[in-house]
């Protein structure tokens, strides 16, 4: 089982520059990436996404790639030929309007491309493969907290399934004595409405037999034993199991909703409340689960 939640870093050399590339994930139901790169270039952001979702089925996931503050400022380089352009062109205007010639240097330097930092110009896939030891660093990191989180997680999930099949058990023991016990209820109240041996047994045999059959619920009893033991299956299970987790929760619920519908126990009633909480507790968990 393995957690969405999880965050991952590394930092790598593209090109002179030294980067750290950091990734954080938290819950979504499907892939949302957000990308954060020093390089507005459509090709990498594409290649970067791809690489990312090769390893990440689902979440929420912002990939922030940064100068490392740690290591000394990027490459700087002039542009002496493109500033003596500039200069030449500055010079002309001055002249044109009648203005004085001296340019200061720090018009020259804030005129763009004059003063470049860090990589000359790369394409998108140049960059990827300079980034991708990063990337992939960053992802081990990130897959292994999310293992590790989902570890716990599973822990979760097999303590609220083991609690809640003992609920359920609880749950067939008393429909089993249910019809007994309104076979009781009802003989007594009758009783009491009509003189002695005025019962007529067959009657009462029969009113015991429809609610007998109203109140079954072991169709569902075997359906919620079946839901759980899948559960436990899933929890055991290699890659995403979220959405599976999440469809058998609604299948528990659907079916704990018509047990507790049917039900004529107070007892019984007390063990379905027990248990629909159980599931919202699991609900949260499961949550989180890729």
């Amino acid at each position: 089982m393995i957690s969405m939640t999880g965050y991952g870093r590394a930092a790598c050399q593209v090109f002179g520059r030294h980067l750290v590339v950091e990734m954080r994930s938290l819950n979504h139901r499907y892939f949302d990436l957000k990308l954060r790169l020093p390089w507005a270039d459509a090709a990498l952001e594409a290649l970067v996404t791809q690489a990312v979702k090769r390893r990440i089925e689902r979440g929420a996931l912002t990939v922030t790639v940064r100068e490392d503050a740690g290591i000394g400022a990027p490459e700087m380089r002039v542009n002496v030929p493109l500033a003596k352009r500039y200069y030449q062109a500055l010079v002309e205007l001055a002249r044109e309007l009648a203005l004085p010639t001296e340019i200061p240097i720090e018009v020259l330097v804030s005129l763009r491309d004059v003063i470049a930092i860090g990589e000359s110009e790369r394409s998108g896939d140049e960059l990827f493969e300079a980034l991708r030891p990063g990337i992939e660093a960053a992802l081990d990191a990130l897959i292994v907290m999310r293992r590790r989180e989902g570890e716990v997680l599973a822990e979760a999930v097999r303590a609220h399934t083991a609690e809640l099949s003992q609920r359920i058990a609880c749950i067939g023991e008393l429909s089993r004595d249910a019809p007994e016990q309104y076979r009781k209820r009802l003989e007594e109240r009758i009783a009491r409405a009509l003189a002695a041996g005025q019962i007529d047994p067959q009657r009462l045999a029969q009113e015991v037999a429809i609610f007998a059959d109203r109140a079954d619920i072991s169709e569902e009893l075997v359906r919620l034993s079946s839901h759980l033991a899948q559960l436990g299956v899933l929890c055991q299970e290699n890659g995403p199991v979220g959405r599976k987790l999440d469809f058998l929760l609604q299948e528990l619920n659907r079916e704990i909703n018509t047990v507790g519908s049917k039900a004529q126990s107070a007892e019984i009633v007390s063990h379905v409340v027990e248990v629909k909480a159980t599931l919202e507790k699991l609900r949260e968990q499961v949550q989180n689960v890729e």
